[in-house]
């Protein structure tokens, strides 16, 4: 712990050195040329399918084809510390924007602080940062958790539940939950479903999901919902369920990830709700050119006055999911997010449309 906290200190004060020694005229969006726009981007994670191959092409495609410049930290590999000296990185790098993805939203709150001292925009992408000054940009993720339990509970409406959740260090689980909460509770309350566990997941990981699952289906044997709040975490479950090749319990989760859709297909997962990234990665890309011009977070087009978790006033985007099941498969074909051949590996032909 205490080599931790060392190192994230060394990294909070290259963050500080960063922000004081960047030339005049060479940082911050007040000291640009006027058509200068670069744009640093710090990930939490690659481990995801989604941010390495969806969201990351697609910030950069937006970004350089309004004339910006793209520049990764890299993969923070879900680790605090790593991130804050990535962050101090693109400071000394003297970007304009800030488009941060974070790892934990408490600890990176100082390096967060160091790039609005230094008079850089930020945007809060995908995940909630507890702070006035950053443009939260992501899709609803109230309505992806109401989107999820509506979906299972069509099909399960009775009977033992399980809810496996995100990191417990992030607001998104906290989003997620309240969304799932609205179809959930009328079910409880009249006893249709009991749920019989609930679990934070570190890092969101398969490993640790299936770990989780597998506990209690030591205690539980007897499980006939997961409400799972993504997809990684969706493929621990489904192998501590043996594969679920019949689709007796009925999982939900979401992302849109190629190996969901296919479990959705193939009839052993019920829903992934579908995220666009590439959506959601143009529309941060756009978003900065914006702020390029001006770091006024109120007024990037589509921006709506809204309350952190914590009660802060700021602004936040949000986009809209679709939930995917076997009845609109070709949504997600039509749109190019995944080819037939990967959607329909294994699937018998002819039965779900789309396959």
């Amino acid at each position: 712990m205490f080599i931790r906290k060392s190192v994230a200190m060394m990294a909070i004060a290259a963050i500080a050195l960063a922000a004081c020694s960047s030339p005049a005229g060479s940082g911050g969006p007040g000291g640009s040329s006027a058509t200068a726009c670069k744009v640093g981007v710090a990930w939490a994670t690659s481990q995801e399918e989604r941010y390495k191959l969806r969201d990351e092409p697609a910030v950069k495609a937006a970004v350089e084809a309004g004339g910006g410049t793209y520049l990764s930290g890299g993969d923070a590999q879900n680790k605090a510390d790593i991130q804050a000296s990535q962050i101090a990185s693109l400071l000394s790098s003297n970007i304009n924007v800030l488009v941060l993805n974070a790892v934990d939203p408490v600890a990176v709150l100082t390096s967060l602080q160091a790039a609005v001292d230094a008079g850089i925009p930020v945007i809060a992408y995908d995940r909630e940062l507890e702070s006035a000054k950053a443009l939260f940009l992501t899709h609803d993720n109230v309505l992806v958790g109401h989107m999820i339990a509506e979906a299972v509970t069509k099909v399960q409406p009775t009977g033992n539940y399980v809810i496996i959740k995100g990191d417990k260090t992030q607001t998104n689980p906290t989003f997620l939950r309240a969304g799932m909460e609205e179809v959930l509770k009328p079910l409880t309350d009249s006893g249709a479903i009991t749920i019989v566990a609930e679990e934070f997941t570190p890092d969101w990981t398969a490993e640790n999901a299936q770990d989780e699952m597998e506990t209690i289906l030591t205690a539980h044997p007897d499980i006939q919902g997961v409400l799972s709040q993504n997809d990684n975490m969706a493929t621990g479950i489904t192998a501590a369920l043996n594969g679920n090749a019949d689709g007796k319990v009925k999982i939900g989760g979401q992302d849109g990830d190629s190996f969901a859709l296919n479990r959705v297909a193939l009839g052993t997962q019920v829903v992934s709700v579908w995220k666009n990234s590439i959506e959601l990665g143009t529309a941060a890309g756009k978003a900065a050119l914006e702020l390029c011009k001006n770091p006024d977070i109120s007024k990037v087009s589509g921006a709506k006055a809204s309350k952190t978790t914590g009660g802060l006033d700021s602004f936040s985007l949000l986009l809209n999911p679709v939930p995917i099941t076997k009845d609109n498969l070709q949504v997600v074909l039509d749109a190019k997010w995944i080819t037939k051949e990967v959607l329909c590996k294994d699937v018998t032909p002819g039965s779900v449309a789309g396959c």
